[in-house]
This record gives C-alpha cells, structure tokens and sequence, in this order.
C-alpha cells in the first residue's frame, strides 16, 4: 500500500512541475486551456459523486453523515475560493490591491456611463467593438508576450495569495488521496494494487493547472526562473506531504479508522465537487465559444471517472458488499 502511494505521489510531483513549467515552455491558448479544464473538470465531478462520496458513505455506514461531510468540504472550498481567490487556470493579472485583470494594459477597462449619451446604431458598434475587445482580452490573458508588456503593473507578491490558498487545497487533496488509498487497501482488494486510482487521476490532471497559475502569474510580476521553479518545486511537493502525513496519522490512530476515512472521503468529495463546478459553470456565461467541443470534453471527463469504477480493484465490492472485516494496511505485507 505504502508502495502505490508513493509512486502516487512521484507522478503527482512530477505532473506539477511539468505544469509550473509551460508558461516557460509553449503558448498557453485560451481554447486549450478551456477544453483541457472542461475534461479535468468533469473528471473531478466524477470522481466526487461515483467514487469518494460512495466510498465515505460506506465507511461511515451512514448516508446522513456523509452527506454532511460533503457539505462541509464544498462550503469550505468555496470560502477558501473567496478568501484567496486562487482558482483562475491561466495566466492573469493581478492589481497592487490583490485583484485579477484579466485585460491587457494597452486595452483598459471601458466606462459605459457615455452609452446613453450616443444613438442606437452607434451603441450596436460598441458592443461590436467591445465584444473583440472582451475576445482580444481573454487571449491576452493567456499569451505571455502580452503579459509581459504589463508586468509593471503586477505587484511583485501578488502570487503570494493564490500560492497560500492553492497550498491549502493541495494539502486537502494529499487527504483525499491518502484516505482513497489506505481505505481500499484496508479491505483487502489488491487484484492490481491500483488504490485510489480515480483519485490519483483526478490530482495528477488537475494539478498543472493549478501550478501554471503560480508560476504564470509570478513570470508576470517579473519573477526570474529560478525564483519561479523554486516556488514551482515547494508546491509540487506539498500533496504528497498531504497524503503521506494522512496515513502515517490515521495509522498511528487506535481503534476504528472506518470513521476518520468516511469522514475524510465524504470531505474530500464536497472539495473536488466544489473545485470542479468552479471550473465547469463560468464556461455557461464567459465562454460562449466552442460548446460543442467544450460540452464533449466534459463528458469524456465524466465518462472516464464512470469507467474507473470498473478498473479500480474493489470499487463496486466495497460500495454492494456487506459488513466485513478491516484489514489494517500496515500489518498486513500483502497489501503492498
């Protein structure tokens, strides 16, 4: 067991730095990262309802308690969101006051208060206008070479807030992982060893995403390289931390571990629910391109997280089968 989350944990690794690095690689576009967004996040919604929910409820034994859980990891996520508002997948700006601007300097916001002063054909070419600009502003977002010509205005630790917030969601998703794992490990179904499958896919897809946020955003504020692969480096490390400290700590627990699992699994379910719908719902007012190729890749996302219960070794086991025996997975050698 502890075998399988350690190599987890390597690719989980790996994929970060490898996300934290493109900006320094290739052109990020705005349609790539859309669609790759769309297909992660409907992996993550998935993931939440045909895996970890299931999973939690069926450790508590409780489906009143989970319920709870979930809820209490999606309102925490949501504040979490608010407070350090980390969640934007791309390269954006942000103010001296913490804000993100998602326009290029040479396009400033526009003042619509003169509208009414203006006849109706004039305010139909506006909108025209403002229609390419709003288009013109969102790749700008994404493309480094204009960026770069705005960095002046980028506070120089305004990566600061979304690295806290980020580091915090990591940590909870190293939970997730940690508790996916040593619950199918617990109840002894190693056909493959793959525990936590769906979990792992859900992070190591995810978490590029949210590294070029970092590095994106300090490659803005005129960070140099080595300052943003190092920060790239410590984030990358901290869901691995997350999932190793969760079972060295539930192990060293005496007594039921059922209960601290359920209550992890179900959190953990509110948390990637919470983080998918925030990817997954701005698309239907922001992003009225490519909805066909967008609404395809959530479905391919959620399709995939369905096809797991049938890969990850004693998913439908653990969730029809009756009360059985725990096995703890440090005792037991063979769990590995």
């Amino acid at each position: 067991m502890f075998l399988i989350l350690l190599i987890y944990c390597a690719v989980i690794a790996l994929s970060s730095l490898m996300g934290g690095a493109l900006p320094q690689l290739i052109r990020l576009t705005h349609n790539r990262m859309q669609v790759i967004t769309s297909a992660v996040g409907g992996l993550m919604l998935g993931i939440a309802l045909y895996h970890l929910l299931p999973h939690g409820v069926y450790e508590l034994e409780d489906l009143d308690r989970g319920i709870w859980w979930m809820v209490m990891g999606l309102i925490a996520t949501f504040f979490l969101l608010r407070m350090f508002h980390f969640h934007d997948h791309g390269v954006a700006e942000v103010d001296s006051d913490g804000y993100h601007l998602q326009h290029d300097c040479a396009h400033p916001p526009h003042d619509h208060d003169h509208d009414h002063d203006h006849d109706h054909d004039h305010d139909h070419d506006h909108d025209h206008d403002h229609d390419h600009d709003h288009d013109h502003d969102q790749r700008a977002s994404l493309n480094p070479a204009i960026t770069d010509e705005c960095g002046k205005h980028t506070h120089r630790l305004s990566w600061l807030g979304i690295f806290v917030g980020l580091s915090i969601h990591s940590l909870i998703d190293g939970l997730a992982l940690g508790a996916s794992v040593q619950a199918s490990a617990a109840h002894g179904y190693s056909s493959v060893g793959l525990y936590g499958l769906g979990t792992f896919l859900a992070i190591v897809l995810h978490k590029p995403l949210d590294a070029v946020s970092i590095t994106s955003l300090m490659r803005t504020a005129g960070w140099s390289k080595p300052a943003q692969n190092l920060v790239n480096l410590a984030y990358a490390l901290i869901c691995p931390l997350g999932a190793i400290l969760f079972v060295l700590g539930v192990s060293s627990v005496g007594g039921d571990q059922r209960v601290i699992m359920g209550c992890a699994l179900s959190f953990s379910a509110g948390v990637f629910l919470s983080i998918a719908l925030s990817d997954l719902l701005p698309e239907l007012e922001f992003h009225t391109h490519d909805r066909g190729k967008l609404s395809a890749a959530l479905l391919i996302g959620l399709a995939l997280a369905y096809a797991l219960i049938f890969i990850e070794p004693g998913h439908r086991q653990m969730v029809e089968a009756p009360d059985e025996e725990i096995v703890s997975p440090v005792d037991d050698s063979s769990a590995e």
